[in-house]
């Protein structure tokens, strides 16, 4: 039987024999300085959201799929290099009168470049319909550059600081939008079957402008499919009907679930959320939680709890890599995992090390930690246990206390939602890495994560040699990762790559 989570004082690691509880919390501690007491959602991109990072799916250390927060400007800038094939607009002729809206030349630029989104402060002028002056808004405008020149059509969110969201560079309609809306998210289903397998039944099948479907997500959790729509032009029946038709078609699933993202609906403005499922084989025992299997795994899934979509799958492949890594170099007796939300890191590391600590400040989080854990006990000799308590404090506390450990895995939420949060957000990831390689043993395996897109590689490497040399430790780059295969990274589009992650030797 799972154990369940009671409150503790003691903060100090687990050394030798199991607690009596399975996580302990210090309630007398004061306040993280960076805000972790509380595990914000992660920021992955919403491709498709409000500023910088799209997308994606932790909670209590979610990985938000946005970008970033609104109206940041980050990335999409002018490139100085050639324009990218195929980008430039087929049939460019002077707009009328119609309705439709004008850009600046810096975004027609950047849309030339191949970006996707025009922000609110770069139209010159709109110009809507008065039916939609009087009530909705329309899902689609036509965009031209300061000479009238037509770019393309894009989704319309009035309220956003993302105004425009580019889904053709000709001149479409809603039925033609809908139609290519089917096409494309049929083809980014396609694209992701070679990832699923017998060890591996759940994935990100719509990845947002990743997949060139601004603001779509979808995610697949075994048999059930949870969808995400975050732009306010998608918010139609018309669209919702389209996406369950392709899913359905191609992945037979039990239930189709749309779980809207809290922030973005306020944001852009959407229509409250349905409680029914969009569609569901069994419409007498609609089922809303499952289990899913990542890297041979079993995971729990439940659709009314957890952080963006329900899990993290952006980490699929890192979870794999941290493991292995520990194998390969032989860090395999004490294991930290900071920030485990549900467990990812740590169990992957139970399959190798002989005894693995997760660390989370949310309780409903490791409850679900301790399920998989269960439900994954036949395959793992690890001891495990979990500690409730706030990353920063405890860290420092134990590094203070001299523990040690052969293999540690930081995998904070977004702590730079906006390129004005990137100089306290790298204090705090200097922090957590400063007193993560003072515990970590001679030859042992580090590997810190960051889900903030304006956080750049240069940023956390940076972040992190700074506390190298605090900490008096020499550490080897093995290697550089990212999100898994499934969020892919488009060049002409930066906000895709929001997840970096690093894999060190600590000497």
């Amino acid at each position: 039987m799972p154990r369940k989570p009671l409150p503790a004082t003691n903060r100090k690691a687990p050394r030798v024999s199991k607690p009596a509880t399975p996580f302990r919390a210090n309630e007398d501690r004061p306040a993280s300085p960076y805000g972790l007491e509380r595990r914000a959602p992660k920021a992955e991109p919403h491709l498709g959201s409000h500023g910088s990072k799209p997308t994606g799916s932790k909670a209590t250390g979610s990985r938000s799929t946005s970008t970033g927060s609104a109206g940041s400007k980050s990335a999409g800038s002018k490139s100085t290099g050639s324009r990218p094939t195929g980008v430039a607009p087929g049939n460019a002729r002077p707009m009328n009168s119609h309705p439709g809206a004008q850009i600046s030349r810096r975004a027609a630029d950047r849309l030339r470049d191949g970006h996707l989104w025009v922000y609110a402060s770069d139209i010159e002028s709109i110009n809507v319909s008065v039916a939609a002056e009087e009530g909705e808004p329309p899902a689609l405008l036509p965009v031209a550059d300061s000479r009238g020149l037509l770019l393309g059509t894009a989704l319309y969110s009035p309220s956003s600081q993302i105004a425009l969201r580019m889904v053709s560079r000709e001149a479409i309609s809603e039925p033609e939008w809908i139609e290519l809306l089917a096409s494309r998210l049929r083809a980014s289903i396609n694209r992701r079957r070679r990832l699923l397998n017998a060890g591996t039944n759940a994935c990100r099948l719509c990845f947002s402008e990743a997949d060139e479907l601004p603001g779509v997500v979808a995610d697949k959790y075994g048999d059930l499919v949870i969808l995400q729509l975050l732009a306010k032009g998608l918010d139609t029946d018309a669209v919702r009907d389209a996406c369950v038709k392709v899913l359905r078609e191609e992945l037979a699933p039990a239930a189709i679930l749309e779980r809207p993202d809290p922030r973005m609906r306020e944001l852009e403005g959407l229509s409250a959320p349905r409680l029914a499922p969009l569609w569901a084989a069994d419409s007498d025992t609609v089922a809303t939680s499952s289990r899913f299997h990542l890297n041979g795994l079993e995971f729990e899934f439940d659709a009314n709890s957890g952080q963006k979509t329900g899990a993290f799958l952006d980490q699929r492949a890192n979870y794999a890599a941290a493991a292995d890594w520990a194998r390969r170099m032989g860090a395999t007796g004490r294991a930290l995992d900071v920030c485990c939300y549900q467990g990812g890191f740590a169990l992957h590391l139970a399959q190798f090390c002989q005894k693995v600590t997760g660390v989370d400040a949310s309780r409903s989080s490791l409850e679900v930690a301790e399920r998989n854990l269960a439900a994954n006990r036949g395959s793992l000799s690890a001891e495990v246990d979990w500690v409730e308590a706030d990353a920063f404090q405890v860290l420092r506390d134990w590094s203070d206390a001299g523990e040690s450990f052969n293999a540690i895995v930081l995998d904070p939420p977004a702590f730079a939602k906006t390129q004005r949060a990137v100089e306290g957000a790298l204090r705090g990831y200097k922090e957590l890495n400063l007193r993560a390689l003072k515990m970590a043993r001679p030859g042992g395996l580090l590997v810190t994560c960051s889900c903030s897109h304006h956080v750049g590689w240069a940023d956390l490497e940076g972040a992190v040699t700074s506390a190298a040399v605090d900490a008096h430790r020499r550490v080897r780059l093995l290697e550089r990762r990212g999100a898994a295969p499934d969020h892919p990274v488009i060049l002409n589009l930066p906000e895709t790559e929001y997840l970096k992650c690093l894999v060190l030797e600590v000497e």
